[in-house]
């Protein structure tokens, strides 16, 4: 059975594998782009192109609109791509840096759910992804803002799950390890324009060590986009799921280290309750 999807930022990366992943197997795909065409050649199924700045909350509605009105009144499939990344130290960023990240990342899937979703529980069956990052689960120096973001995007999906699940809507937060996208040009990484003293042996050797990785990243965005077609067909999609073997070390390990610290700080932690009468 075929489905509509839509899509936010198409242009590139992730989004642009997913679209063309979903358009080779027949699927309806509306998607979203800044300015231009996305490199997308004619398949079998029909691909519908918006033109949309996520941080415009008017054009959101504008767009989820006419997406349901491309897609025959019904979107099966509503993909949260759309975002960038902020690296520096955080003393370096200033407030325009974080009020525009957190518009693009955090307020613009916030406002196309909340677009989507009178009509997605009306439909009673459809899916969410929300396009998070490993930075949000298990997050390391250079990126403190841009894993904020994620994790708000991260608890925002777990949270509304609670919500929706019961009424047909299912989520998922994908979280993306390193995938061999232009995700580390200035397409989709931005730098703090200051540069604070100090900070080499960490932030220093974080941002030395995105630059390297450039072009050689372990993860294939085509092997992503299908599966990511897996999870949206199956009939009990995970709510978290990690996407590539650097996400799931860094996961594991995170896990790893918060399990050993509740342990050591178990007695203090539960000292706080009132004494039993």
């Amino acid at each position: 059975m075929t489905k509509h999807w839509f899509i936010t930022g198409i242009s590139r990366g992730m989004g642009l594998a997913l679209a063309k992943a979903a358009l080779s197997r027949g699927d309806t795909v509306v998607g979203t782009v800044r300015s231009g065409a996305p490199p997308i050649a004619a398949g079998a199924g029909r691909l519908h192109v918006l033109t949309l700045d996520v941080t415009d909350g008017a054009a959101i509605d504008r767009a989820v609109d006419e997406a349901f009105r491309l897609a025959g009144g019904r979107l099966d499939v509503v993909v949260n791509n759309a975002g960038y990344g902020l690296l520096g130290a955080l003393e370096d960023a200033t407030d325009e840096e974080a009020q525009r990240l957190f518009a693009t990342d955090v307020f613009g899937p916030f406002k196309v759910i909340r677009a989507a979703l009178p009509r997605l529980r009306a439909q009673g069956e459809a899916r969410i992804l929300n396009i998070t990052s490993i930075a949000g689960r298990a997050p390391g120096a250079a990126s403190a803002l841009y894993a904020a973001a994620k994790y708000a995007l991260e608890g925002l999906t777990a949270s509304l799950h609670q919500e929706v699940e019961p009424l047909g809507v299912k989520l998922t937060a994908v979280a993306p390890g390193a995938f061999r996208t232009d995700f580390l040009s200035a397409h989709s990484i931005r730098l703090s324009e200051t540069r604070a003293a100090g900070y080499d042996a960490t932030v220093g050797k974080a941002s030395a060590a995105f630059s390297s990785m450039a072009g050689q990243q372990l993860g294939d965005p085509d092997r992503a986009a299908e599966a990511l077609l897996r999870i949206v067909d199956a009939p009990d999609p995970p709510l978290h799921l990690l996407l590539g073997s650097d996400a799931l070390r860094r996961a594991r390990a995170k896990l790893a280290a918060v399990e050993a610290e509740i342990a050591i700080w178990e007695d203090l932690t539960i000292s706080t309750d009132f004494p039993e009468a």
